[in-house]
């Protein structure tokens, strides 16, 4: 067995645990390897070992990755900012975009979208910490940003994404993501039928899974530490 299929496996058990703990199915959070700066090499050991969608934040390094493993029926996330000069090649090659933080990204990624393709999967970004340094819309604005995004053609809003405030406690890590959770329930109070709640990385997956996470985004405890930024 290889490190990354060992290091796969461990996950996947730390996500069943977390949802043993939760009261939930080991089903119902699905784990995206994010292979950002990571060599073709690696995702192929990853996809190997059983992994299906993997999540990039470089937008010509994932869309060379995508276009290599073109035949082996991966789905390929984008998870990074997005500037509106790369929307293009990101409504081309990818299935999902969990960062969308204003509407003009969404209206040209469903503007760019091939009419062939299946509609682009996407998640709202919302800075539930209020860290200047983050990507993200403000929590007020998610309700009108979702609304607007929901109705533009070629794309299907599925949920909420966030990337919090590092901590080492648990209380702390929990606090966010239960934000997030109650943002999304208000959403879907308010009649959008969103199913996805993006959140949880290696060091806090539990505590997102605890608070409701669909899909958590593992490269550390996968990969190991982030390779140098590819330019």
């Amino acid at each position: 067995m290889s490190a990354i299929a060992g290091n796969l496996q461990a996950v996947l058990a730390r996500i069943a645990d977390a949802c043993r703990h939760s009261g939930r199915p080991p089903d119902s959070v699905r784990l995206l390897a994010v292979s950002k700066t990571w060599p073709l090499d690696c995702v192929l050991a990853a996809a190997a070992a059983g992994q299906h969608a993997f999540g990039e934040n470089y937008v010509q390094e994932g869309t060379a990755k995508a276009a290599a493993t073109r035949d082996r029926d991966l789905e390929w996330h984008f998870i990074g900012p997005l500037q509106s000069n790369k929307t293009r090649i990101v409504a081309e090659h990818f299935a999902w975009v969990h960062s969308i933080d204003r509407l003009k990204i969404a209206e040209r990624l469903a503007a760019q979208r091939p009419a062939e393709l299946p509609p682009l999967q996407v998640c709202i970004q919302v800075n539930v910490s209020g860290e200047t340094s983050k990507s993200g819309c403000r929590p007020d604005e998610a309700m009108a940003l979702c609304r607007a995004v929901a109705a533009l053609p070629h794309l299907r809003l599925r949920g909420l994404m966030a990337i919090p405030e590092p901590s080492d406690d648990i209380a702390a890590q929990r606090a966010p993501f239960r934000r997030l959770r109650e943002l999304a329930e208000e959403l879907r109070a308010a009649g959008l039928e969103i199913d996805t709640l993006s959140m949880g990385m290696s060091h806090d997956l539990e505590a997102a899974v605890a608070e409701g996470a669909t899909i958590v985004r593992i490269g550390t405890a996968i990969f190991g530490e982030r390779q140098a930024q590819t330019p």
